[in-house]
């Protein structure tokens, strides 16, 4: 076990579903880190000087090395030793597809739906942004869940942490709206992660900036 001066520093924000992700995948992987929990309204100095563009999350590796782009955190993560499986599940076409589809239309749906006022020269309504990312991700993801519970079949992979926060955001605009939907395996699935020990040790709430060990799972 290393000292903190030793462990890799992940730059993270709680509620942001870029960062859920790469802290699930550091858990799962048994990495030990130490994380710092930024304000968006008041970045660090020391995140500015290592990723000019301020977003979370960024790993800095002990020597130094720094890795800006969520799924990159995960797959220094997970990939070596990948004894689990979790990240070779997810280079299937069909998992890297939802990954793409997420990362992409969806999340642009998501965020005009989810923040209008942010997007006001936009030319669909929001709710039409609402449903077109029903359509681009959701609806695609329940055909894939009907036949087996998690993204990489009978066990997890890197595919569903990376999806999950972002559908737990869409799921938490209109919680009635959701639930009406016709997706009872996007739900259960959903539902199913929610309360599993991965995601609530992902979502331990940290002290606003300062250097914290972040817990085990």
């Amino acid at each position: 076990m290393g000292s903190l001066s030793q462990l890799p520093r992940l730059y993270t924000f709680r509620r942001c579903p870029y960062a859920m992700r790469a802290r699930m995948a550091m858990l799962q992987a048994g990495r030990d880190f130490e994380a710092v929990e930024v304000s968006l309204r008041d970045k660090p100095a020391s995140l500015l000087a290592l990723s000019p563009k301020g977003t979370v999350p960024v790993l800095q590796l002990p020597e130094g090395s720094v890795i800006e782009e969520s799924w990159d955190i995960m797959r220094w993560a997970l990939d070596e030793p990948d004894l689990q499986g979790w990240w070779a599940r997810a280079q299937s076409p069909e998992n890297l597809n939802l990954v793409k589809r997420n990362d992409g239309d969806f999340k642009r749906h998501l965020d005009r739906w989810k923040y209008p006022q942010r997007y006001a020269n936009e030319t669909l309504a929001p709710d039409a942004h609402r449903d077109s990312a029903v359509d681009v991700l959701l609806r695609p993801l329940e055909t894939r869940l009907h036949g087996a519970p998690y993204l990489g079949g009978a066990t997890p992979c890197a595919t569903d942490l990376a999806v999950l926060p972002f559908v737990r955001q869409f799921a938490a605009v209109d919680p009635d709206w959701f639930a009406a939907l016709n997706l009872p395996s996007v739900r259960s699935w959903l539902n199913g992660w929610l309360i599993h020990p991965l995601f609530t040790a992902c979502m331990h709430k940290l002290p606003v900036e300062g250097v914290n060990r972040f817990p085990p799972l």
